[in-house]
């Protein structure tokens, strides 16, 4: 317990730190994501890996059998993918078919058996994307991370699975330090790197402690922790479809975007995404637990859902087609 907080508050206070640091390198590389007319560094996924792994890798040396080496390996190489990414810009295929072969490398086969494994590899996938989606709003994914994060780490103390709660226990404190610098106005953003590789060892984790319970609660209880993920997703993804755009081209359509329409600032989108996301994860664990019952996650899916469909009616996208008098032709305006 000691050797715990003791990390978590090393993990917090180094994240902050570094993150600070390789910020003015990042502007010189030019590695940044441009907001409002900002340009924020990428800086903050680079801190958040380096220090999570470092803390935990020698906690899993000091006490051998924690068994997150494999998930240590995995969640770097798709951080390295995200590094590529916000460098290099790789293609979206090259980016899941990565992510998703580190995902069928750790999932729990043995416990889970083959196909619900493979079924935990594809939500990994959606959750990993979905957290990378979130990475556009000012303390946003920070925030959700944070979260999620400290879910799961109590449904693995509970279950005892130290090596668990101590990485998500020390992820969650990374990411706080991480925050330190992202609440708005962001000086830094997780990026790629930072944001796939917190939400593939979130979900990852989430997989291997609920791994041997029943599927359809399981589904559940992992939807509860990550309930602002999935709802970012489920939304783009109707909204897109509906507006009749591509699935893989971004646009100002996510959650914070609509609630931004709606007249709230960004730190109150913020605060309260984050609020729902303590209430879902909070359901979720209660139910990991046994302290609440099947019903009570069907609410917290019943709530998504309503959110997502009273945003949808929230107008996002801008008319793409103007007439020039002098031209007389359809031109095509790009969306902010």
């Amino acid at each position: 317990m000691l050797y715990g907080i003791v990390a978590a508050a090393t993990a917090l206070l180094l994240t902050a730190l570094l993150a600070a640091l390789l910020r003015v390198p990042a502007l010189r590389l030019r590695v940044l994501d441009r907001r409002r007319q900002r340009e924020v560094p990428l800086s903050g996924g680079v801190a958040v890996v380096a220090v999570t792994g470092s803390v935990v890798a020698l906690k899993d040396g000091a006490s051998a059998g924690s068994g997150i080496g494999g998930l240590l390996v995995a969640g770097g190489v798709v951080a390295l993918l995200g590094l590529i990414d916000d460098v290099w810009r790789l293609r979206r295929r090259v980016l899941v078919a990565g992510t998703a072969v580190a995902a069928a490398c750790v999932v729990p086969y043995a416990e889970a058996g083959v196909g619900t494994g493979l079924l935990g590899a594809v939500w990994v996938v959606g959750v990993t994307f979905g957290f990378r989606g979130l990475d556009h709003a000012d303390g946003l994914a920070g925030t959700a991370g944070v979260v999620a994060a400290f879910g799961v780490a109590a449904c693995a103390a509970v279950d005892v699975m130290d090596g668990i709660a101590v990485l998500m226990s020390v992820l969650a404190a990374a990411l706080t330090g991480f925050l330190l610098h992202n609440w708005h106005p962001a000086r830094v953003a997780l990026g790629s790197c930072g944001s796939m590789s917190a939400g593939f060892v979130i979900a990852v984790s989430a997989v291997h402690v609920r791994a041997g319970f029943g599927v359809g609660e399981s589904a559940g209880v992992l939807f509860a922790l990550t309930a602002v993920v999935g709802a970012d997703a489920v939304l783009v993804l109707l909204s897109r479809r509906l507006g009749g755009r591509p699935v893989v081209r971004s646009g100002p359509d996510h959650l914070t975007h609509r609630l931004r329409r709606i007249g709230l600032t960004a730190p109150g989108a913020a605060l309260l995404l984050g609020t729902g996301a303590f209430s879902a994860a909070l359901v979720g664990v209660l139910a990991h637990i046994g302290r609440v019952g099947g019903d009570a996650l069907w609410w917290v899916a019943g709530g998504a859902l309503l959110v997502v469909f009273a945003l949808l009616c929230v107008p996002v996208y801008a008319d793409r087609h103007t007439v020039s008098p002098q031209v007389r032709a359809p031109l095509r305006v790009r969306n902010g």
